[in-house]
């Protein structure tokens, strides 16, 4: 059976989150969705999750799941935000504890994976009416990456990207190019027809229109980092001189002090204010 997907691109950081669902029973489940983040005023709103939400409901559709390929460093998560709203489960891989554990001491942040409602492993499978979220742990990019395969589409967030733009990359704590690879071959040893809904979109030069989806195929023949023909050595060799080049993603700190908790901000201090931290020297 063939999911229903739309996708929601957010401006300010160039990711795209999913509503997905099953046509015939209306069970729905949202992949990345954004909290949104004014850094220059340190403000958070929630326009971008409310979109999904109104998106659902004009479709009267029966939110399940709100699943979160890996702890993003480039946007706020808004997947507390949601739970709250619809009673819908928060999903991520369950090595996401390494990422806390890497991160927590930086922030003098205590969270560990009960934070999520469920962690899911290779080979685990979530029910969605009546077609099916089956997970593959895709590793590199973070340790705790995952895809979410669901009828004839893939969610590999930001594991791949478009055939133009190539890959992830790999030099975050737990990343590395070697294991990246090997799950690059993974998603891309699915059927050819496959589906493949990318978490980012950021407009290669000769390019004029964002996009976010795309197939195994066209990966596989096209992708500028690792199509057909491309080896590990090769690759491993391209993404870490490339990653040395990269500066840290503008929203890192805030993001990752918010998103190892499952989207949900700080607790407020005495005084009721809610205070993110900005350790300094920690990258």
């Amino acid at each position: 059976m063939i999911p229903s997907v739309d996708g929601f691109f957010d401006e300010a950081t160039h990711t795209i989150s999913y509503l997905i669902a099953d046509p015939a029973t209306k069970a729905a489940a949202i992949v990345d969705p954004v909290l949104d983040f004014d850094p220059k005023a340190a403000r958070v709103s929630t326009g971008s999750a409310d979109a999904l939400l109104a998106a659902a409901q004009a479709r009267g559709l029966d939110l399940h799941w709100i699943l979160e390929t890996h702890a993003h460093a480039d946007h706020l998560s808004g997947a507390d935000y949601l739970r709250a709203k619809t009673g819908a489960k928060v999903v991520i891989g369950v090595d996401i504890e390494a990422v806390q554990k890497a991160f927590g001491d930086m922030f003098e942040a205590k969270a560990d994976g009960r934070v999520f409602d469920r962690l899911v492993r290779e080979g685990d499978v979530l029910p969605l009416g009546d077609l099916q979220i089956e997970v593959l742990q895709t590793p590199g990019h973070t340790p705790a990456c995952v895809t979410y395969r669901v009828g004839d589409a893939a969610f590999v967030g930001d594991t791949l990207f478009m055939p133009d733009y190539g890959t992830a990359r790999a030099d975050f704590p737990g990343g590395d190019a070697a294991t990246l690879y090997r799950s690059i071959r993974r998603i891309l040893a699915l059927p050819p027809q496959t589906r493949i809904f990318v978490g980012h979109d950021y407009l290669p030069e000769g390019r004029e229109t964002f996009a976010w989806e795309t197939t195994v195929a066209a990966e596989r023949a096209g992708n500028v980092h690792v199509r057909e023909g491309v080896g590990e050595a090769e690759f491993v060799s391209m993404r870490e001189a490339r990653d040395v080049t990269l500066a840290a993603p503008t929203l890192i700190l805030p993001s990752l002090q918010v998103n190892i908790r499952a989207g949900a901000l700080p607790d407020p201090s005495p005084s009721g204010r809610v205070f993110l931290r900005l350790p300094l020297n920690a990258l």
